[in-house]
């Protein structure tokens, strides 16, 4: 019964103290939260004013916002009484089970590092890679976010991305157009060249320089095939491809030049009656 009566006296001394640590460490870690948010402005508004890449900008504000927000987490362990010397040094002894556990995601964090010193992409271009295409819109410390020509987003891993071959559409200023063109063994192959040529000559996006190509490719089987290869902006690639195929196809047309397709002839033979 003292021992109780003695808690009971002291219950207000300790509810002071302990709520005031409880009430210390909770305003300790959302203004260090606060102060992660603030950092990862300061450090994108910064690197920003200095035209750094889009790319690093992205990475390194992610990584100034989880840096602060686990000291943060830390001084708010400290608060309530958490040796955090000892707490460092348990997470050191753990090390290699937690690596173990989180090897994806150590993985990840390290493709990260990888892309944003190697730059096989950039946020802007178009790319495919680990099976999906699509427009880089963020590189962060874990994944990256592609947004898709039909306005979807595809959160990848980092580690997915590094792992495989990345074919950056965008790395470059031009592009080339590879279109193969078949006419009808009875068309005029000089007129046919002709007109290809003079559809590319007055084409807004084919660019004169480096020239284009237009030859005579392969006497296939049912059809006679040109190749057409322009070059054009990358951003124009698409518009640029529509539009050559639709000039292409009427001007053919214009002149009576024929586009083969795949047709069966089926001859019917009469058998004999059998008696």
């Amino acid at each position: 019964m003292e021992n109780l009566e003695g808690l009971l006296k002291q219950a207000p001394d300790l509810i002071v103290t302990y709520g005031l640590k409880v009430l210390f460490a909770i305003i300790i870690f959302f203004v260090g939260k606060y102060f992660a948010g603030v950092a990862q402005k300061l450090v994108r508004k910064l690197l920003n004013s200095r035209k750094v890449d889009p790319t690093v900008v992205s990475f390194v504000a992610n990584l100034a916002w989880a840096i602060v927000f686990v000291f943060a987490v830390i001084a708010t362990l400290g608060q309530i009484g958490v040796q955090t010397a000892s707490l460092v040094a348990v997470i050191g002894a753990a090390g290699l089970a937690v690596g173990l556990a989180l090897q994806g995601s150590l993985s990840n964090f390290a493709s990260g590092v990888l892309m944003v010193l190697f730059r096989p992409c950039r946020v802007g271009d178009y790319i495919e890679a680990a099976g999906i295409a699509g427009t880089v819109d963020e590189i962060t410390i874990f994944s990256t976010k592609l947004r898709t020509p039909d306005n979807k987003v595809i959160v990848a891993p980092n580690s997915s991305i590094m792992n495989g071959t990345i074919t950056n559409y965008s790395a470059m200023d031009t592009r080339r157009i590879d279109l193969v063109i078949g006419v009808s063994y009875s068309a005029d192959i000089a007129l046919t060249k002709k007109i290809l040529t003079e559809i590319l000559d007055n084409n807004q996006y084919v660019l004169k320089d480096p020239s284009y190509t237009v030859g005579l490719a392969e006497l296939a089987n049912s059809s006679i095939n040109f190749v057409v290869r322009p070059w054009v902006k990358t951003a124009d690639y698409w518009t640029a491809r529509f539009q050559l195929l639709e000039q292409i196809k009427n001007a053919l047309d214009a002149a009576d030049i024929g586009i083969p397709f795949p047709q069966m002839d089926i001859h019917v033979k009469e058998l004999p009656l059998s008696k």
